[in-house]
């Protein structure tokens, strides 16, 4: 994207040189520059709502073209990811399937087991320590594409004792974590 300085510089190259020392051309010349550094900062911003990955201001409406509930309280990150997982969420319901919406969620590695004898799915955050913050998000995502005959369960990893004492971690440290710091994985 070109700056404001760009334009100014490219705008007063294309006029004459005797223009060079008049005071009202160049002014001229340099609110025009301000307008139309704004009209592209502008535009840009629109543009970057036509991507999910970008989009801000514009989640509200990709929302609503996949019927999820604005909610404006809730961080960007999450928005999107929910719009990610609906967006990967169709066709038939695979364990491949299942793992593509968790992932969208979670930002992170998951390994989805299917039980047929007991109809049973089992999603294991992998690569996540402690509940992810949007699992009230991941169940309804993963409720809605899932055949309303299975079940599903979801497996957390958590820091162990000896995973903290591995890691070189002292007793007086080891202490010092709150029960929520290890619930969230924020343990080490």
């Amino acid at each position: 994207m070109r700056t404001q300085a760009d334009i100014q510089r490219a705008m007063h190259d294309y006029l004459p040189l005797y223009y060079t020392d008049v005071t009202p051309a160049n002014n001229v010349i340099d609110r025009e520059a301000e307008e139309i550094a704004a009209l592209n900062i502008a535009i840009n911003d629109v543009l970057a709502q036509f991507f999910i990955v970008t989009a801000t201001w514009g989640l509200a409406r990709w929302e609503q073209i996949f019927g999820i509930p604005t909610d404006e309280a809730k961080p960007i990150e999450q928005r999107r990811s929910v719009i990610k997982s609906k967006l990967r969420g169709v066709g038939t319901v695979t364990p491949a399937l299942i793992e593509q919406v968790a992932e969208a969620y979670d930002n992170g590695d998951v390994t989805v087991t299917e039980d047929n004898a007991s109809y049973n799915v089992t999603i294991t955050f992998v690569s996540t320590l402690g509940i992810p913050p949007n699992l009230g998000d991941i169940k309804a995502a993963i409720r809605d594409i899932l055949p309303a005959h299975l079940t599903v369960n979801f497996v957390f990893r958590y820091y162990l004792y000896a995973n903290l004492i591995a890691i070189g971690k002292k007793y007086a440290e080891i202490a010092a974590i709150t029960y929520d710091d290890l619930y969230n994985g924020r343990g080490v």
